[in-house]
């Protein structure tokens, strides 16, 4: 049979291949042994599926396909932090990253092959959004990027945190799937709650999260809280203004009681002053929340530039004495273009492992 009208196998859920098998005159108990293979396992390759018959796996080489992602290059900042390049089944390339710190191993993952919101600050801004990730191809990243960190660092991943290339919640339905196959029990089996998902702003999708009662930890890309430097930086703001998305997060928030973080880069010289942290503090009062104020990582497309040390903790001071919990987040992987807002497929000839 010709790929392309092969099955993509992981598309199906446990019943739809029950069925399949079913059709093709073969027993649906094997079902549930294929299902801990491809998502208990992550096994990518019939052949290796040892407890199912020659004949068997034969017939499902031949009725399906697993489109399975690779890593094409790794490099490994002088921090630790690795960065990946993955090449999808149809040629597409995204990337992702291992942040290892002493108490955590962090997955950050792709939601999208670039990205259409165009946020002025953000490398994959620069590029155009080509499509989105299937839920599968979002796992495989979870799983290539994990066995880094079991080779590399003899650690498991504890976090995940969909950061990386493309709005995960313009990729609705994939995202949702993903996580529900990372988290699931007859899946990779991590706790939702170590499962973070970022969104530069949708108000009409953050509210649906709140419908479907999500269990991961919901963070906004805020990095101004008053809407004319929100509308500079970040366009998504003028169709989601910060009214809108207050409504939403504390729809949000009363369906599902899960905290919310901000995610704020302090940029010199524009959203740096104390009025600035004054605005932030009063857009947290809607609901109980966090701020993550994080370092700016310089892009070659935008000429903004980090704050200096000395105003990123005055500005954090002032929060935290408004009653905000706030974390400052130094970046990780600058070197190698791996750090927050620098992810757009700039590989090196020389990767470093």
């Amino acid at each position: 049979m010709d790929s392309k009208s092969k099955i993509d196998i992981r598309k199906l859920t446990l019943d739809q291949l029950r069925g399949q098998l079913v059709s093709m005159e073969e027993q649906a108990f094997r079902a549930k042994q294929i299902y801990e293979w491809l998502w208990q396992k992550s096994c990518t390759d019939f052949d290796e599926m040892s407890n199912l018959s020659k004949p068997l796996r034969d017939t499902l080489k031949q009725a399906f396909t697993i489109n399975a992602v690779n890593v094409r290059q790794a490099q490994q900042s002088a921090d630790s932090t690795i960065k990946s390049s993955f090449v999808l089944h149809d040629g597409n390339i995204i990337e992702g990253v291992l942040i290892p710190t002493p108490d955590r191993m962090t997955a950050c993952v792709s939601s999208q092959v670039g990205c259409s919101l165009t946020c002025k600050f953000c490398a994959t801004g620069y590029m155009d959004r080509k499509r989105n990730l299937h839920a599968d191809e979002i796992y495989d990243q979870v799983v290539l990027i994990g066995k880094q960190a079991m080779e590399n660092y003899g650690q498991p991943l504890t976090n995940i945190v969909y950061m990386g290339m493309g709005e995960p919640l313009l990729n609705y339905a994939n995202v949702l799937a993903s996580v529900q196959r990372i988290s699931a029990p007859d899946g990779l089996n991590m706790a939702a709650k170590r499962i973070t998902i970022s969104t530069a702003g949708i108000a009409k999708m953050i509210k649906k999260l709140g419908d479907d009662q999500v269990r991961f930890n919901l963070a906004l890309s805020l990095h101004a809280a008053n809407d004319k430097k929100r509308n500079e930086i970040m366009p998504i703001n003028e169709q989601n203004s910060l009214q809108a998305l207050a409504e939403a997060l504390k729809y949000y928030y009363a369906k599902t009681k899960n905290p919310v973080t901000y995610e704020y880069i302090v940029f010199n010289g524009f959203n740096d002053d104390l009025s600035d942290a004054q605005e932030l503090a009063s857009f947290c009062k809607h609901l109980p929340c966090k701020v993550n104020i994080i370092e700016y990582n310089p892009i070659a497309f935008a000429e903004f530039e980090n704050a200096s040390e000395d105003k990123i903790d005055r500005f954090a001071d002032f929060l935290r004495n408004k009653g905000v919990i706030t974390n400052i987040r130094r970046s990780r992987g600058k070197d190698i273009d791996a750090a927050c807002g620098q992810l757009a497929i700039k590989e090196t000839a020389n990767p470093g492992i």
